[in-house]
């Protein structure tokens, strides 16, 4: 259906009665109710950009080739079948033989049961419209479905007997009815429609192929799943010479023969799919865990989650490497930050990534730029764990940034870097909410078997992916991953949910179940309904579960006299980050491991702690009294701390101590640094201060930078931090889901601009164009519209705004004074008032649409 037949449409009248069908997609429109038409809106959001006036220009929107392309994008496998069969059926086609193209000529009770949920759901997309006796997909559909030359379609079908020979001299095609035992006709198209009569009738059908050699036969066989197109030589070997002279296959050019729609469904029993798929593939189940065991398994996850974004970030507390050029990490800094996580690169992408996405994280936007915590990190860290944990999932789960694309290429074959530009996906959001829903479909406890799960993604949209796949460079992929992008996603998910502790060993977790507004398993036992509230409170609903399964933080570690200290279970804050400046960490798990040594010690020194203040550190947080080669490391430690003294000249180092100064300069290994005396306790330097003290300390001294009123320069462990930095925003994947109050105010707008579009006018006395609006004076306009507001009768009018648009619309004026019509407008369901000038023209209301 064209744009142009839809606007003529606009001027006939409604037609009424149930009997009668419609004759265009608006007229289909019309008929529906209001549910209907917010059920066509909510399902295909574009055509709210914007409101369409009336139900003329919604059904030209929905027959646009982009939204059409998503509406088809968004249709599961078995929808896009019908409609593929739709395309490779006649216009209009019947129920019967779109049942028949999908079934078979033997039928199947799947496809006939699953049949009309099909249509329905083509039809309340705008797809399809018409009776069930005539069924029409919308043209722009079909164009994009109906196989061609340029575009095969995927069932694989070519053209028509009566496409394939629209360019044929009529004497050839007396010539192939003759051979195929059909008589003469008069005209090329009584021939072709004997051709094609000959080709649907199985029994002649069936007989004419018993006369074929075994050859030919196996040549259709070749050709008749598709594609249908095959290149033969200037001399065709007989049994093609055969197939050639009968019309089985018919020449597109020289060297290529087609093999004719009706030939091959006749060949494929009637089916226009090899494999047709009328339900969802079942999702199988791996293994089963007690629903207990796959809480306390994710509650691990969580846990060690928060660990290791408090680790990640307070490694770059100081500032961390720098952006490259082109925006993001470079691989050797990802590859320092997967070390110093002990995790593989990809695992680091994802931190990184989910830290960006959190706003925890961000460039610090100077000259020389540099990556660092944002401000909200330190409120982050102030908040409990399970509330931290819902700030990391409640991003990740909208989030568009999608982290597996790390270290692939995009189609020009430029490398995509963890923290870097185009690593946005927009259907990434909807592919982890949806594998999250299906891992909830499975009883509590059971961890769903990937590839059931990768097929069943397919199925539901089986074009998103492909589309986005091609979009891709193929050769960045590892050969055994997923090729569609819909099911790297989902791998990518499943994996990043264990990490974050939504799912546990495989399964769904109870808070992870709140999190998707989805009844626990509990209330789903009772028959209790799931949720429907926004993401933040479900995120607490979610905080709220988990917040028992962690365990409690501890305020005491366990000293050991191997310099160690064993934390027993999560530090308390303050207790956490003072151990973090006096120790390292050695190992990580269920109880992490710090050690102290002369580097860590100094470290606290350094910050401005005393021995004394260490000493009673250790004795007020250890369970177990203070092994003496610990006691003995801080005293011999602080007591050589601050014995040396580095400043700015530009650089130089004082000590009480001249023999000190006299065995570094003796010292082979500070000859980089261009030392020589000045006095009996000062040297000075060439180099800058920051590496006469990394030079120092790496001879084993422990000097300590001096200010130039020359006292001590105490390091605080307070951070370099970013201007306050907002998160990334997700890439929206289409417009945005209407709400209720939109989609109600959309369809009143609708109707009542689809009531004054089809308003019957009374004929004016001089007789315009039709679909144009009648010209009439000013002083015509003044008199019709002051007569109007007397009578209390409506009036048609053309308008034009500010900006120039023209409209039409439906008014009961209630007053005419200073230039102005008030009234009440039909079309926007509201009082407003017009200036005369811009009305165009009026015209009364047939007597009956008063």
């Amino acid at each position: 259906m064209g744009i142009g037949e839809l606007d003529r449409e606009a001027h006939v009248p409604e037609v009424t009665g149930a009997a009668a069908a419609p004759r265009t997609l608006a007229e289909a429109l019309r008929a529906r109710g209001d549910e209907g038409l917010a059920a066509l809106l909510r399902a295909r959001p574009d055509l709210l950009n914007p409101v369409p006036n009336d139900l003329t220009q919604l059904a030209t929107r929905a027959g646009t080739r982009g939204s059409v392309v998503r509406a088809l994008e968004r249709l599961d496998r078995f929808a896009l079948q019908t409609a593929e069969a739709l395309a490779v059926a006649p216009d209009p086609a019947p129920y019967s033989v779109l049942l028949g193209l999908l079934a078979g000529d033997e039928g199947d009770p799947e496809i006939e049961a699953a049949l009309p949920g099909a249509v329905t759901l083509l039809r309340e997309q705008a797809m399809l419209w018409g009776e069930d006796d005539r069924l029409r997909l919308v043209r722009t559909a079909r164009e994009l479905l109906a196989p061609s030359a340029q575009h095969p379609s995927p069932t694989g079908l070519g053209p028509t007997v009566a496409e394939a020979t629209s360019g044929m001299s009529p004497g050839r095609v007396q010539e192939i009815i003759a051979a195929a035992g059909l008589p003469a006709t008069h005209d090329p198209v009584s021939a072709v429609a004997a051709l094609t009569g000959l080709f649907t009738d199985g029994a002649r059908m069936g007989a004419l192929l018993d006369t074929a050699a075994p050859e030919a036969l196996a040549v259709l066989d070749r050709l008749v799943w598709g594609p249908p197109y095959g290149e033969v030589t200037a001399n065709p070997a007989p049994p093609v010479r055969w197939l050639r002279d009968r019309g089985l296959l018919l020449p597109v050019s020289a060297r290529t023969m087609v093999l004719p729609r009706e030939v091959a469904l006749h060949l494929r029993g009637g089916r226009a799919h090899r494999t047709p798929e009328p339900t969802a593939p079942v999702l199988s189940v791996r293994r089963e865990y007690r629903p207990q065991v796959v809480d306390s398994a994710a509650a691990g996850q969580a846990q060690l989650a928060l660990a290791t974004v408090e680790e990640l970030l307070k490694s770059w507390d100081r500032g961390g490497p720098q952006v490259l050029r082109a925006g993001g990490l470079s691989v050797r800094d990802l590859k320092r930050t997967a070390a110093a996580l002990d995790v593989t690169e990809e695992t680091a992408s994802f931190w990184l990534e989910l830290c960006y996405a959190a706003g925890l994280l961000a460039s610090d936007g100077q000259a020389d730029e540099r990556y660092a915590p944002t401000p909200a990190y330190d409120d982050w860290l102030d908040l409990p764990p399970a509330e931290r944990w819902a700030l990391l999932v409640t991003p990740w789960l909208t989030a568009t940034r999608t982290a597996g694309l790390v270290g692939g290429q995009d189609a020009k074959g430029r490398a995509l870097s963890a923290l870097g530009p185009d690593l946005d996906r927009a259907p990434a959001p909807e592919v982890r909410h949806r594998v999250l829903t299906l891992l909830a479909t499975l009883p509590p406890g059971s961890a769903a078997d990937p590839e059931t799960l990768f097929a069943r993604l397919r199925w539901e949209r089986p074009l998103r992916g492909a589309a986005q796949s091609r979009a891709e460079d193929p050769a960045a992929r590892p050969a055994a991953a997923p090729t569609d992008l819909r099911s790297r996603l989902a791998r990518w998910t499943l994996a990043e949910a264990e990490l974050l502790g939504l799912t546990g060993r495989g399964a769904l977790s109870g808070p992870a179940r709140a999190l998707l507004n989805l009844p626990l398993a509990e209330a789903a036992d009772a028959g209790e309904p799931g949720g429907g509230v926004e993401l933040s409170v479900a995120a607490g609903r979610a905080a709220t579960l988990l917040a028992p399964l962690l365990p409690e933080a501890v305020d005491h570690v366990l000293l050991q006299a191997d310099l160690t200290a064993v934390a027993p279970g999560p530090l308390r804050r303050p207790l956490a980050d003072a151990l973090a400046v006096l120790a390292d960490v050695e190992s990580k798990g269920g109880a992490t491991v710090y050690r102290f040594t002369p580097g860590s010690v100094r470290r606290a020194l350094d910050s401005g702690r005393t021995a004394t203040d260490l000493h009673e550190f250790l004795k007020a947080h250890s369970r177990t009294p203070v092994p003496q080669p610990l006691a003995y490391l801080v005293d011999d430690v602080a007591r050589r701390h601050g014995h040396l003294r580095v400043g700015a000249a530009s650089a130089y180092v004082r000590c009480d101590d001249d023999t000190v100064l006299g065995e570094i300069l003796a010292d082979r290994r500070s000859a980089s640094l261009g030392l020589r005396k000045l006095a009996p306790t000062v040297l000075a330097a060439q180099a800058d201060p920051a590496s006469l003290l990394e030079g120092l300390r790496s001879m084993g001294y422990a000097p300590a930078a001096e200010s130039a009123a020359g006292d001590v320069l105490v390091t605080r462990a307070d951070a370099y931090r970013t201007s306050a930095r907002t998160a990334p925003v997700p890439v929206p994947d289409g417009p945005p889901a209407p709400d209720a109050t939109l989609l109600g105010a959309a369809v009143k707008a609708i109707r009542a601009g689809d009531r004054a579009a089809t308003a019957v006018r009374r004929e004016p006395a001089a007789p315009t164009a039709a679909g144009t609006l009648p010209r009439t004076s000013a002083a015509e306009t003044l008199a019709t519209v002051q007569a109007a507001a007397m009578t209390g009768s409506a009036v048609w009018i053309g308008y034009v705004n500010a900006e120039g648009a023209a409209s039409q619309r439906v008014i009961a004026p209630v007053r005419v004074e200073g230039g102005f019509v008030t009234g009440y407008d039909h079309t926007a369901d509201e009082v407003r008032t017009y200036p005369l000038h811009r009305i165009t023209g009026v015209a009364e209301l047939a007597d009956d649409q008063v």
